[in-house]
């Protein structure tokens, strides 16, 4: 590896970067981030950056507006020690689901986001499944979006389950869902759900497909609250489904979720650590899977100038 650090932007952002820099077999970057008393945020880079290929590692842990402002910070102290190349790792982009103008007077955090983190004076983003794959479109500088879908069908493909049908939680999911069916050779089922106004509610009300005294799998690029995830279940349960697993890339997990998965019907919950999750979260339920070798080989080939075409491929 030549002149590359990679620094991580917070305490909540130290395993994945500790992971990234054990499969490059680099030592983390050297960094001091603190609060003054008036809660102004400093950062000071603790080595040498100027003339490198420098990565830094932000996650998603709340408070959300407080991680942006330490990564907006750091990218700033790195942009003035002179490195080469500012490469920003969001393993979950904040705001990816204000994604767009859906209703009137409202913002699209997402560009915001895009623009600030482009002003501040990153080179390139290197994110994982974002809510709207034209959020990369946003930038005017490289946007890299790696996918977890490869880690999740290889693992449930570990597992040997019998009779497997894929489900699509809505119509809008099902174009996914008829991809992870491609791989694994097994039919799909689609949940007809309703919304009721405005307060993100789903309402599922039947199944289009076969699901009785199958081993139904539920895949989705993040489950927050898991109220979608939950009104799945019930139904395929319901509808006699033998077993219920469910994979997601991002386990933002907020709000009433661990309750509603730890008092569900769902044999397991498999998320990557795109997201840490948080002692209090832990459940039997719940398998995290690293995503962590994917990012760094992606920084490997940035690195050694090599195309991404093969870590970008979902299979």
């Amino acid at each position: 590896m030549n002149k590359i650090k990679i620094f991580s932007c917070s305490e909540a952002a130290n395993d994945f970067t500790k992971e990234l820099c054990d499969c490059l077999k680099i030592p983390m970057g050297q960094i001091n981030s603190m609060k003054f008393k008036n809660d102004n945020n400093f950062v000071q880079i603790l080595e040498t950056v100027r003339d490198h290929d420098v990565y830094v590692v932000q996650s998603n842990v709340p408070p959300i507006n407080e991680r942006i402002m330490e990564l907006l910070i750091t990218i700033d102290a790195i942009k003035r020690a002179s490195a080469k190349r500012i490469n920003v790792i969001l393993p979950y982009f904040m705001y990816s689901r204000s994604d767009k103008k859906d209703q009137p007077r409202v913002p699209i955090t997402a560009k915001l986001m895009a623009e600030i983190l482009e002003a501040a004076g990153a080179n390139r983003i290197i994110t994982c499944d974002l809510h709207n794959p034209a959020i990369q479109a946003y930038f005017n500088i490289n946007c890299d979006m790696l996918s977890g879908q490869n880690i999740l069908q290889k693992y449930f493909k570990s597992k040997n389950l019998k009779d497997m049908v894929i489900v699509a939680t809505d119509a809008g999911s099902s174009k996914k869902a008829y991809k992870y069916s491609e791989y694994f050779g097994c039919p799909i089922a689609l949940i007809d759900k309703r919304r009721a106004g405005n307060d993100d509610r789903a309402i599922a009300t039947t199944v289009i497909g076969e699901v009785k005294d199958k081993t139904a799998i539920i895949f989705d690029d993040e489950i927050d609250t898991a109220g979608s995830v939950m009104e799945t279940v019930q139904i395929l349960e319901k509808f006699g489904a033998k077993e219920i697993y469910c994979g997601c890339t991002h386990g933002v997990l907020s709000g009433p979720a661990i309750e509603r998965v730890k008092n569900s019907a769902l044999k397991e919950l498999v998320i990557t650590n795109t997201i840490p999750l948080l002692e209090e979260k832990k459940l039997p339920q719940i398998k995290v899977l690293s995503i962590a070798p994917l990012f760094a080989e992606t920084i490997r080939r940035l690195n050694e100038e090599r195309p991404l075409g093969e870590v970008l491929r979902v299979e």
